[in-house]
């Protein structure tokens, strides 16, 4: 285009004082052409018009930098424009340089300092040159005129993190597509999916006229509504032999005897992921539909899933009706195969994890019951507790079992050996079927993990009031327990008892603090991701677990009874009375984690000896981001626990 743009961009090949830094040399034509190459290799540049392109370009002016030369610092006063790296890095340094100083690195390709330039404040790091560094500033001025004509540009300032995050799932989805089993996309509100209104009638109608218009209408279900059109109970076609005919009640009574109330509904809001896990854990075909509480339409599970005879319901239906151990194993393959064509459809982390952990669920209770038969234990005497991902509703693919049991006060010791064989019969079914023994031999076929409801008790007051820091070390993956199977009132009881023992503890927290702060981020002094030799970095153990553990003793110092992780740190967010994008930053940061985690393990890495290990190099530019923003967050709820605990 030559230079009918008036490009105004500028030129400094060497590094004079800074208020000379501009100088009046213009670039060739054929240079232009490869900024616009550049700039187009980025986000938010990619997705924007050729028009806002050559906007940017027209109205910046280029810079050079020495190593540890300043670009900008809180003395320079109200941010006067963007920066944008064209070569080289910057590091942001804010307040004094520490093991767990807050250190971050920009790379070429990123903007800053953004949240200053929008809100027209100073910047509250010093910001430096690490490398020879060449930048485009853009004056405050043009980027506010910019984001006006440029919507890309615009969202991009606004919401940076999510935008990355949304560009990330996309190149997910593209990078999936010949996987996936299905183009439906579960992520679409119910809204979308509603196609007409749902057939219903009133409690009085008689079951004669209810059925012959399900005959007439070929729908599998009679949705029975009040008045101002709220669900009060559902009828399906399944309902019709148990209820009606062998209960042989005449077609002249009201539908209201017969229906089953109240009925399970979810509103318009809410995905076709919702209700597909409302479907399978509660054995439903057809879910209502509501809009300001009332049904405007129904979703069956036909509607759902049509996944080449893959479905959420139909793996749980497999797990239920297993007979015997072996079809059970056989059964269990089908949790990865719906987890690999999921992950393909763009679900995301929070809602797949939850369906593994469920579909987990489904498995081990099946499992509990059969070996309960054989064994002639009781379950409903018994607590079955999930631990560690498990009990916090985060399963992956690559995970091994972690579980204990519950056993009344009056168990007898010959009572303990039964449950202890039935227990550790459980444990090597589950191995077999695709969840290896737990090394630590946190199982409840152990002895140390069958105990009654006072030894429980006894042994959280000992880690809680007297553990070392070793044994909360140990023991941390106890204090995500839930109830999986059996009496529920055991848990619920304990975990009472748990949460207000910490709570009155300081120092129990304390020392919990200070083994979370062992945990390494994988950031470098400079604030650049750090890997090892082989340019990899353990997603687990350098980043998701940091979130677990801070969640984890938030949720404890504030009495709360979540165990997991989501739902602690915003809930424990609130609590702290923090701005929700602030824990809502952790919330996508350690989401962001479990997808990455998710797509190693989906894509073979469940196979290897380190699932969790991720190599750098192989991350596209927007995921390479995201993960350094993410560690930087880790970093900062790190910093968090330093100062509340580390007194």
């Amino acid at each position: 285009m030559g230079f009918d743009l008036h490009l105004k961009l500028k030129f400094i090949m060497t590094a004079p004082p800074a208020h000379e830094r501009h100088s009046d040399l213009s670039p060739s034509g054929s240079l232009l052409g490869n900024f616009r190459k550049e700039l187009a290799e980025h986000a938010p540049f990619a997705q924007m018009a050729h028009a806002d392109l050559d906007f940017f370009l027209s109205h910046a002016s280029q810079h050079y930098y020495a190593p540890e030369d300043v670009l900008i610092e809180p003395a320079s006063g109200v941010v006067t424009q963007l920066f944008y790296i064209r070569r080289g890095a910057v590091t942001g340094t804010r307040g004094l340089v520490a093991p767990m100083g807050d250190v971050f690195e920009y790379e070429a390709g990123d903007l800053l300092p953004l949240s200053e330039a929008m809100a027209g404040r100073p910047v509250t790091a010093v910001y430096r040159a690490s490398a020879d560094t060449f930048v485009l500033t853009l004056p405050v001025l043009a980027m506010q005129t910019l984001a006006r004509q440029s919507p890309v540009f615009a969202d991009f300032l606004n919401q940076h993190t999510h935008q990355l995050l949304a560009l990330s799932r996309q190149a997910l989805l593209a990078s999936y597509a010949t996987q996936a089993l299905t183009e439906q996309h579960l992520e679409k509100p119910l809204e979308a999916w509603l196609q007409r209104s749902p057939m219903s009638c009133t409690p009085e109608t008689p079951l004669r006229e209810a059925l012959q218009a399900m005959h007439q209408a070929r729908i599998g279900a009679m949705l029975v509504t009040d008045t101002m059109g709220q669900p009060l109970g559902i009828l399906t076609r399944f309902d019709i032999l148990g209820r009606i005919t062998l209960a042989q009640v005449s077609l002249d009574a009201p539908i209201a005897q017969v229906m089953t109330q109240p009925v399970l509904s979810l509103t318009t809001a809410h995905t076709a992921e919702d209700a597909a896990l409302l479907m399978s854990r509660h054995g439903m075909r057809h879910v209502p539909i509501t809009r300001h509480g009332a049904a405007v339409g129904m979703v069956s599970e036909r509607d759902l899933f049509a996944m080449q005879q893959q479905s959420l319901k139909s793996v749980s239906s497999s797990l239920r009706a297993a007979t015997d151990s072996a079809s059970l194993i056989q059964a269990a393959e089908g949790i990865r195969r719906l987890a690999h064509s999921l992950l393909g459809q763009g679900v995301q982390a929070r809602q797949l994890t939850a369906m593994i952990s469920h579909l987990n669920d489904v498995l081990t209770e099946k499992l509990l019951a059969l070996k309960a038969e054989e064994h002639g234990i009781d379950m409903r005497r018994l607590c079955w507790l999930a631990l560690g991902s498990e009990g916090r509703d985060e399963q992956t693919i690559a995970t091994d079992q972690d579980n204990a049991l519950i056993l009344p006060n009056d168990t007898t010791e010959a009572q303990r050996a039964t449950a202890l064989a039935f227990a550790h019969d459980v444990n090597l079914v589950l191995d077999a079927c695709g969840y290896p023994l737990c090394r630590g031999g946190v199982m409840a076929g152990e002895p140390a993990c069958c105990l009654t409801w006072d030894e429980w008790r006894a042994r959280f007051e000992q880690w809680v009031r007297q553990g070392t820091p070793e044994d909360l070390l140990n023991a941390s993956i106890y204090f995500d327990f839930r109830h999986l199977s059996g009496d529920a009132t055991l848990a619920h009881s304990l975990r009472q008892e748990v949460v207000q023992a910490a709570q009155q503890t300081p120092r129990f927290l304390k020392q919990m603090a200070l083994n979370a702060l062992t945990r390494g981020v994988a950031l470098n002094w400079r604030g650049a991701i750090d890997t090892d030799a082989n340019g990899t970095l353990d997603l687990k153990l350098q980043g998701a677990a940091i979130f677990v553990d801070v969640a984890r003793i938030y949720s404890l110092a504030h009495g709360l009874t979540q165990t997991n992780t989501r739902q602690r740190l915003e809930a424990a967010g609130q609590h702290m009375a923090l701005a929700e994008n602030e824990y809502g930053a952790w919330v996508s940061g350690f989401e962001f984690l479990q997808m990455l985690r998710l797509r190693i393990q989906l894509d073979g890495g469940a196979a290897l000896e380190q699932p969790n290990r991720l190599r750098v190099a192989q991350l596209n530019d927007i995921d390479r981001r995201i993960l350094r923003e993410t560690l930087r967050v880790a970093r900062q709820l790190q910093q968090r626990l330093q100062l509340d605990y580390q007194r």
